[in-house]
């Protein structure tokens, strides 16, 4: 009998499977075996797509527009993601420098497909989000850790860099808001990095999905101080269009022509109904809607970190933006991968471990995400009081 097992690649065998993903499959096995699961793990906001933004995709579908649009995304979305950076940044830029990709995670294969050869290196923070490290692996390329704890805020910084370069570097990529700690790149500590990394001749990268959702402080674009950068956005975060698959990526022209050869080939097109449905976004009415969730997240993030605190967790950088909490555990486990586990199974408690994010210190943290109501997070803490007070 012939056998259905089929070997894997080397390179498909050795990628790292998504902590959280794996937690959220047994959270839904839960859930269908009856039990009440409180979801505190993956960064999606709860709220549904807002009417502006479902509306336009209706019309869209409506009128027939569902086929391939250009490798770089439509015209019209081009142009409105370029005057969105001058309006919220007032920053100026072509819209021959932007390039829409299917999700965030496009932008950044592409921007990594592009800058590296086997071999080299991006550096970024230990913790930071895991699927950096996996798609330059898949490109047979690495990422270069560097640890970060609360002195430096989990960022990378100036001094930092110029200690961890190494010849096969390639670049740096931050990430301000952070996934998964929420904490930002003050702006002169951006400014001495892309100055830094221009010197050692490489090519900065910035992670701005969070941007939109920061909290008594605003974000600046790493644009504003590099207008050479690489600069990732999604429409899944502030925008609340997660299943849409929408991102974008801001770069020097010449780079964006580079990127949308790969694009031509990799994806055809970013998704055709998702772009028109993106269009809609930018205007009063949906600002507005999301300006409003941005201060339910506030909420959320207030109500969420002084429970934590109160049942003995540290909190060492108060997240100023993103939905998430990076707790340190350690007064109740030295192992948080089996602690989270524990978590869902006994209580029915959904939270991520810090190792889905790297390896430092990684044992000792957990991430909780407030991407859920506070009616929620409550029933979470009450749950948590239950187990560590008994």
């Amino acid at each position: 009998m012939a056998s259905n097992d089929t070997k894997s690649s080397r390179r498909a065998a050795s990628i790292e499977s998504f902590k959280v993903m794996d937690l959220l499959k047994r959270a839904r096995e839960l859930e269908a075996a009856g039990c009440d699961v409180v979801h505190l793990e993956v960064g999606e906001p709860d709220f549904a797509t807002a009417e502006p933004v479902a509306e336009a995709a209706i019309q869209a579908v409506r009128a027939g527009l569902t086929q391939y649009t250009p490798a770089a995304g439509i015209p019209e979305l081009r142009e409105r993601i370029a005057a969105f950076y001058d309006q919220r940044y007032g920053v100026q830029i072509s819209p021959a420098q932007v390039l829409v990709t299917p999700g965030a995670s496009g932008a950044l294969l592409l921007a990594f497909a592009s800058l590296v050869d086997a071999g080299q290196r991006i550096m970024m923070s230990d913790p930071g989000y895991p699927c950096n490290r996996q798609f330059l692996h898949f490109l047979n390329a690495s990422a270069q850790l560097v640890p970060t704890g609360p002195a430096e805020k989990f960022q990378l910084t100036d001094a930092l860099i110029a200690r961890h370069w190494q010849p096969e570097t390639r670049g740096v990529l931050l990430a301000s808001p952070s996934n998964p700690t929420g904490t930002l790149v003050p702006v002169d500590e951006m400014q001495a990095i892309a100055q830094r990394v221009r010197q050692l001749g490489g090519q900065l990268i910035v992670d701005e999905l969070y941007h939109g959702l920061t909290y008594g402080v605003d974000a600046m674009t790493a644009l504003q101080v590099d207008p050479e950068c690489f600069v990732v956005n999604s429409f899944s975060k502030y925008f609340g269009m997660t299943g849409w698959r929408l991102g974008w990526l801001v770069a020097p022209e010449g780079a964006i022509k580079v990127m949308e050869r790969m694009a031509q080939n990799l994806f055809i097109s970013p998704p055709t109904v998702s772009q028109y449905a993106a269009l809609a976004a930018f205007t009063p009415q949906s600002l507005e809607i999301f300006e409003a969730r941005r201060a339910a997240f506030e909420g959320r993030r207030d109500f969420l970190v002084q429970g934590l605190r109160d049942l003995g967790f540290a909190i060492p950088a108060m997240p100023e933006g993103a939905f998430y909490v990076y707790a340190d555990a350690s007064h109740l486990t030295d192992d948080s991968f089996a602690f989270c586990w524990s978590l869902l199974e006994e209580n029915h408690i959904a939270v991520t471990p810090g190792a889905d994010f790297g390896q430092f210190n990684a044992s000792r943290y957990v991430r909780f995400s407030y991407t859920t109501g506070l009616e929620q997070i409550e029933k979470a803490l009450q749950r948590l009081a239950q187990r560590i007070r008994g």
